[in-house]
């Protein structure tokens, strides 16, 4: 059920260009964060954290603790939250997506504001009102407050894997078949629709398919993207405009896979079956993905045909009175003929 909001959080600082991190201390100071504490990935290139901490230091922005984060789970994150220091006025997170779900958890806590600075733009969960973590390593998606502020160096995104850069356009390209479903919904058991969120999602796939370039103009485009369609999620108080029957597939995968991937890749793989089964928009996914080279990194590394199928088949259950194509019959056969039979996925998929 889609809730009605009184007040949506949106975040108040965003900048998004080469440079950006080197201004981090700069951006604190004009909205008075003077001390903070920083959550960053373990494995955060020295580099970053380098500049990250001398662009602090020029502006005299004190940092009370320096956390680094190895998992994105609550127990980590109600950790850091015990040990926080008690005069610290915002809380960022740098890195990548377990860092950051990480510092947006631990600053719902404290109610303090976050600043979200992600060195790759793999997926949309920097700018969402949820953080996915762990507990007990059971995967739980739990409530959290939008970042405050969101800042993204093109430069940091553009360094990162090529990899993490095709996760991204992954996960954007779901919302295409994310909002049929919810779309779907609606008539199968009238579900309403937020038309504005669902608008606003769409909108943040066709502004990146305009210019899906691996270039500064092309990470501003694509962080922009990911950044509206958290905001979509925000603004309807539900995942509907950024997660469908491709999520719930990749999920699955999540529990039954020997080798889960990465999510937008994933995700982006499970979009294009899903909207074969929907019966539309495939041709613009088929497009995007082979222009910027989604289905090379893909044939490189496989995926297990048996899994897919099997994920498929417990995809429907992974989240109760979620309708979504998958719902509306019995898709496992379809879903095996795309397997052996579909040409663009020649190579995608192995024994």
């Amino acid at each position: 059920m889609i809730q009605s909001r009184t007040t949506i959080a949106i975040p108040s600082l965003v900048r998004i260009k080469s440079g950006a991190l080197e201004k981090l201390g700069i951006y604190c100071c004009r909205y008075g964060f003077n001390t903070v504490a920083v959550i960053s990935s373990s494995d955060i290139p020295a580099a970053i954290m380098a500049s990250a901490k001398k662009a602090l230091a020029a502006a005299d922005v004190q940092i009370q603790q320096w956390f680094n984060c190895s998992e994105a789970s609550f127990e980590q994150a109600q950790s850091i939250f015990v040990s926080l220091p008690g005069d610290v006025s915002a809380i960022i997170g740098l890195g990548g997506g377990r860092a950051l779900d990480v510092a947006k958890y631990v600053a719902f806590l404290g109610r303090l504001p976050n600043i979200a600075v992600p060195t790759s733009l793999s997926n949309d969960g920097f700018c969402s009102p949820g953080a996915s973590l762990t507990i007990e390593g059971c995967k739980r998606s739990l409530p959290a407050a939008m970042p405050f502020g969101v800042i993204i160096d093109t430069d940091s995104c553009l360094a990162a894997p090529k990899q993490l850069w095709l996760s991204g356009i992954g996960d954007l390209a779901a919302k295409l078949t994310a909002v049929r479903d919810w779309k779907l919904a609606f008539h199968a058991t009238g579900e309403p629709v937020n038309d504005f969120a669902a608008l606003l999602s769409d909108a943040t796939v066709y502004q990146f398919i305009s210019r899906p370039i691996r270039d500064h103009e092309g990470a501003r485009l694509l962080g922009t993207a990911l950044m509206l369609n958290g905001i979509a999620m925000e603004v309807c108080n539900s995942s509907r405009p950024a997660s469908g029957s491709e999520h719930l597939i990749s999920h699955a995968l999540d529990q039954i896979s020997a080798r889960p991937r990465m999510h937008g890749l994933q995700v982006g793989v499970a979009t294009y079956i899903v909207s074969r089964l929907q019966g539309g928009q495939t041709d613009t996914i088929r497009t995007l993905f082979e222009t910027t080279g989604f289905w090379d990194v893909i044939r490189s590394d496989p995926f297990s045909t048996s899994e897919w199928i099997e994920a498929t088949r417990q995809a429907v259950t992974i989240k109760k009175g979620f309708y979504t194509v998958l719902s509306s019959r019995d898709c496992v056969d379809e879903f095996r003929s795309m397997l052996e039979n579909d040409n663009t996925l020649t190579g995608c998929f192995v024994a």
